[in-house]
């Protein structure tokens, strides 16, 4: 097969303790999936379904990078998330299968646009410029599921210059790991190599230039990045 330009390089993850690369597929992400910060963005507390966005495998940040601050914002704010990697997928996984489709586990940011997604929320907009931005999905090493195994409680930690700002478990969110994958795989077909990031704790707060994030899950590779001068 002859491509009339160079093909973009394959989107890809670390694995802890290994030289092999996780290849990127898709990157799914909840949102609304913790009370506390359903709370304090203002809504209300519901077992609704999962609210579903997605970002490009292209704004992966790994671990030790820097995150340019992006245009278009005056008020850019991290997420610090729970993220899964999945080895294989299917239509309709059932919630009790589900863990048998991951291949393991990582830390990631979901970075927002929080003014022009305020203002998206208000006018019935779509996410997306507010969620799928260049260098928007910081991503930390996978732990392979073997490793660590199924995560299903554990302290999310995240500081900015050294200073907590999220600090929750992972067994307060409101939507499962594998509640999560299952309604996923009734909506898209789930394959090797998607991403999922499954929703962020309260505590969400603004960053500038020259700030460090650090972020901690139980039992997984911790993720540091910094954000760097304005892009453009």
């Amino acid at each position: 097969m002859t491509f009339a330009l160079t093909p973009p390089q394959q989107a890809y993850l670390d694995i802890t303790g290994s030289d092999e690369k996780f290849p990127v597929r898709r990157i799914y992400c909840v949102g609304k999936n913790y009370v506390a910060h359903v709370i304090e963005m203002g809504g209300e507390a519901d077992r609704d379904p999962p609210v579903i966005f997605q970002k490009p495998n292209d704004s992966i940040v790994r671990n030790g990078g820097e995150i340019p601050y992006p245009v278009f914002t005056e008020n850019f704010h991290y997420e610090g998330e729970l993220v899964v990697a999945l080895k294989s997928g299917g239509y309709n996984i059932p919630v009790a299968q589900a863990a048998g489709h991951i291949f393991g586990y990582a830390v990631g940011l979901d970075m927002t646009r929080r003014d022009h997604q305020a203002n998206a929320l208000a006018n019935g907009l779509p996410w997306e410029v507010t969620k799928a931005f260049d260098q928007s999905a910081p991503i930390g090493p996978l732990t392979r599921i073997e490793d660590s195994g199924e995560l299903t409680s554990g302290a999310i930690r995240l500081s900015v210059n050294g200073q907590v700002r999220q600090d929750a478990d992972i067994n307060l969110m409101i939507w499962k790991t594998n509640e999560i994958i299952a309604r996923l795989s009734q909506l898209y077909r789930l394959h090797p190599g998607d991403v999922i990031m499954t929703g962020t704790p309260a505590g969400v707060g603004a960053v500038v230039s020259g700030d460090v994030i650090d972020l901690h899950v139980d039992g997984l590779h911790d993720l540091r990045v910094s954000i760097g001068a304005r892009a453009g």
